[in-house]
């Protein structure tokens, strides 16, 4: 079942040294308050019933509390991430963890980037992927006939200059966006849910979540953007998500669903939130 069992680690070493996403840069990190926000949000969890399986963050890794970001998993396999140079030694940390916890490793090849269940979430049968930023097409291609998903391959509209030209990342050197990983701009609700804001893909990719046989939520952009909306973590039964979204809320418990609202602001300040701090483990 969707979401049950997490990795989660903790934001004891959370900070803003290497900003590489649009998301750092901003007001400086109460660290504190990320450490606080980080077990409200895991006492949502529990309150869900999910299982939490807790590992210490990883030494000196500013990102080291998205565990997100550390592999996709399905059946007992696990697709390790590689992730730009400012995160990679949690590379060799993630693969420890997931072997410890009896996982067959893969690797994409070709060293192609991979950003993890941050940029590939599973609907069912259907792996949605982001690629152009933090993954690569090939990568996702990998991940999907490993994992035995139907790859639904998207594409977020990317940060720009003034005037107007794609933005690179200064710090990784690819190109960034404020839709960087898939899990910023669309969540998946249950095995035939998904939810998205369609204000943040080009055109050919909201043509391909239309023709997908799933049941569709939109979320409006300033609850996705300023709200985190999209970046929330369901059962099925619970959805953990911002409580800056509230239209988005009400579409949820209109369905049934039952609604748990942590207050994050520090760890939206690395671009991360609900999602990115919680690898399912499955």
């Amino acid at each position: 079942m969707l979401n049950q069992k997490l990795l989660v680690s903790g934001a004891e070493f959370f900070a803003d040294d290497f900003k590489i996403n649009p998301y750092y840069g901003g007001d400086s990190i109460d660290r504190a308050k990320a450490i606080a926000e980080h077990e409200a949000i895991l006492t949502c969890f529990k309150e869900a019933g999910i299982e939490l399986v807790k590992v210490d963050a990883p030494a000196n890794c500013q990102d080291g509390v998205y565990t997100a970001n550390w592999a996709i998993t399905k059946n007992g396999k696990a697709v390790l991430s590689r992730l730009p140079k400012a995160r990679k030694a949690e590379e060799p940390y993630a693969k420890q963890r997931l072997q410890e916890l009896g996982y067959e490793i893969y690797e994409v090849p070709n060293n192609l980037l991979f950003s993890g269940q941050g940029d590939a979430l599973r609907c069912g049968d259907y792996l949605f992927a982001g690629s152009g930023y933090r993954s690569e097409p090939e990568a996702q291609q990998f991940v999907a006939e490993t994992l035995g998903l139907q790859l639904i391959q998207l594409h977020a509209k990317p940060q720009l200059n003034p005037d107007g030209t794609p933005h690179t990342n200064p710090e990784t050197q690819h190109a960034d966006s404020f839709f960087y990983d898939l899990d910023l701009a669309l969540s998946v609700i249950d095995e035939h849910t998904i939810a998205y804001c369609p204000e943040t893909f080009d055109e050919e990719s909201i043509q391909k979540i239309k023709a997908t046989p799933v049941d569709k939520i939109q979320v409006s952009l300033e609850e996705c953007t300023e709200g985190f909306a999209c970046n929330l973590v369901s059962t099925g039964k619970h959805v953990i998500m911002s409580n800056r979204a509230p239209k988005f809320q009400t579409k949820l418990e209109k369905r049934g669903l039952i609604c748990l609202t942590p207050d994050v602001t520090e760890l939206k300040k690395g671009g991360g939130y609900i999602r990115c701090i919680s690898l399912w483990l499955d």
